[in-house]
């Protein structure tokens, strides 16, 4: 039943390391402004001297597989059913069409820039949902390969940038091309990456725009474990190995439907929120301390191309869906 604690023997420095590296950017992004996702990357890169160490590599397992996936269960509880149909149905069938064709659009053009199609996949699913927390749940469900860890952390920083980005431009070429209020917010929440950056761009233009930026967000965000049981599916073996689904996962669902019953007080669901929201920053700094700075600095440019390209083409297809369906 304890299993999943395992990988702590002996590696308690190494959780240690990566509670404080976490603190570290809390504080860095609060005082900072910039994300704090980022920071905890880059502070656990500076760490990764430490990454092999006896006394610290379990910790650093333990906080980048088992804590990860626990904070991503807990996810569970910023979510209800009742944010599809807050807008109806029509703007929940668009965001569902963006997410597969985002999805599409990095299996399609990773070959394209010399990519895997698993790369593809992981930073499509990046993009068309909730930016890091997506990359990392995806990747925890992935077929273990070489550079996995790499490629994670390579999207984290890739999609909390451009979320930065987008959270500056986005509300001015909304305006440029002539959007009202509430189509500026569905178009904020369908296409920049992470929540935090989401919020902000919508409750810059109005808190008309921040509302409903958040709701379509909301509904990006439901989808994933939608997307990482097609994963799951599309890439077990033929002897049927891998087809199990996670537990963290179910647990996600589960969280999920008692937070839509609102029996829980609104206290305890805030607790689980923030707990989930360290939790994942501590993951972030663990792998962040696994990663080597060169092996980022050696994956070439046509990593970045491909983020950016999925990036655009959610910006276009976002902006045209609205205009054709919405």
């Amino acid at each position: 039943m304890f299993s999943i604690f395992k990988p702590l023997a002996g590696g308690y420095s190494g959780l240690a390391l990566a509670v404080t590296i976490a603190l570290c950017a809390g504080f860095l992004s609060e005082h900072y402004g910039a994300p704090v996702m980022l920071f905890a990357l880059l502070v656990g890169m500076a760490f990764n001297f430490l990454a092999d160490h006896p006394k610290c590599a379990g910790g650093i397992t333990f906080a980048s597989k088992s804590l990860l996936r626990i904070g991503v269960a807990l996810l569970g509880f910023r979510l209800s059913l009742s944010d599809v149909t807050a807008q109806g149905w029509e703007p929940v069938a668009v965001i569902i069409g963006l997410v597969a064709l985002t999805l599409f659009s990095g299996a399609l053009l990773a070959p394209l820039f010399k990519r895997k199609i698993a790369f593809g996949i992981l930073t499509g699913g990046a993009t068309a949902i909730c930016g890091a927390s997506a990359a990392l749940a995806i990747s925890a469900v992935m077929p273990k390969r070489d550079n996995l860890e790499r490629d994670t952390l390579f999207t984290v920083v890739a999609v909390t940038t451009l979320s930065t980005v987008a959270m500056v431009l986005y509300p001015l070429l909304f305006s440029v091309l002539g959007f009202n209020d509430e189509q500026a917010g569905f178009l904020i929440g369908a296409t920049i990456h992470d929540v935090a950056q989401v919020v902000g761009a919508g409750f810059s233009i109005s808190d008309e725009a921040g509302n409903v930026a958040t709701l379509t967000k909301l509904q990006r965000v439901l989808l994933l474990p939608v997307v990482i049981l097609a994963i799951l599916l599309a890439t077990r073996k033929s002897d049927g190995e891998g087809v199990g689904i996670p537990l963290f996962v179910i647990a996600f669902i589960v969280f999920m439907l008692i937070n839509s019953t609102g029996v829980l007080p609104p206290a305890i669901v805030s607790f689980f929120v923030e707990a989930s929201r360290w939790m994942l920053i501590t993951a972030i700094a663990a792998l962040g301390v696994k990663t080597s700075l060169g092996a980022m600095v050696n994956l070439g440019g046509n990593h970045i191309a491909l983020v950016v390209a999925q990036t655009i083409f959610l910006l276009v297809a976002a902006i045209a869906a609205k205009l054709l369906f919405l």
